[in-house]
């Protein structure tokens, strides 16, 4: 692992080009910049100007060191000291330039949707002052007329999970908290997830049995359509219940069996006595 680079390279690099014999080699490596970076702070052909800052001075470098380094130019500098790492204090929360004009809108979304909320905790979570809240709840802010209420998460002036965490500390101050109700029974306690599953399921399945009634009722429709038609027409129909077909109009019915000659005795004729 390479060696941390000072805490302000750019400054260091235009320290070390004007005081300094190193070659821009080994500045550039020294400071962790690409050479060309270098080479245009040497010919003062760099977009921003900086101020140089002392790596001795600040103990990043000795002197001995440099000596080294002006002597050989393939020599690597060391660092003597690394940078200690800047921690911010506590104050005011910094907003950077391009959305401190969106300040007074978070503010007055704030103030309307969440009263309970103090002017501390707002100064602290938005990164704003007394005067101005006040200025803007009493509708005495110099731009009070282009003010107008915006969520701050939105805004950017603060993330979701620090607007929740100051709102539930002021309700629980405020004594405003929602006590847990206890689940009534009966109740749906599914998530919105297994609600909407269970809402498309049900629509899907009721889809499907309205498409199998609406084919049942087109087959039923058909068949009678069919039946009419061969009535019309004259034709044998076949009775669904029986299996049998029907005489159609008009047909002779069929000549019933006769039945069988009985036989009879022979009747004498007149003055003939039976045998």
């Amino acid at each position: 692992m390479g060696q941390p680079t000072p805490l302000m390279p750019h400054a260091t690099a235009t320290w070390l080009v004007d005081h300094t014999g190193l070659s821009f080699e080994q500045i550039a490596e020294f400071c962790g910049l690409h050479i060309l970076e270098v080479q245009a702070m040497a010919d003062d052909l760099a977009g921003s100007k900086y101020t140089g800052r002392d790596p001795v001075h600040a103990g990043e470098l000795t002197l001995a060191e440099i000596e080294l380094g002006q002597a050989d130019e393939n020599y690597a500098l060391k660092m003597h000291k690394a940078p200690v790492e800047v921690t911010r204090t506590k104050g005011p929360r910094y907003t950077p330039v391009s959305k401190r004009q969106d300040k007074p809108d978070g503010i007055a979304w704030l103030l309307r949707n969440h009263p309970e909320i103090s002017d501390a905790q707002i100064g602290k979570l938005i990164g704003t002052t007394r005067n101005t809240i006040g200025a803007i709840r009493e509708r005495t802010h110099w731009n009070i007329q282009n003010i107008q209420p915006k969520d701050p998460v939105t805004l950017g002036l603060c993330s979701q999970r620090e607007l929740d965490a100051v709102v539930a500390k002021a309700a629980k101050r405020a004594g405003i908290t929602e006590e847990e109700e206890a689940p009534v029974e009966g109740a749906d306690i599914r998530s919105d997830k297994d609600k909407l599953i269970d809402e498309l399921r049900a629509e899907r399945e009721a889809n499907v049995k309205a498409a199998a009634q609406a084919a049942q009722e087109a087959e039923a429709e058909a068949w009678l359509t069919a039946k009419r038609e061969a009535e019309e027409s004259g034709e044998d129909q076949i009775d669904p219940e029986s299996g049998f077909k029907d005489a159609a109009d008009g047909a002779e019915p069929e000549a019933a069996p006769e039945a069988p000659a009985e036989e009879t005795e022979e009747t004498p004729e007149d003055g003939e006595t039976p045998a």
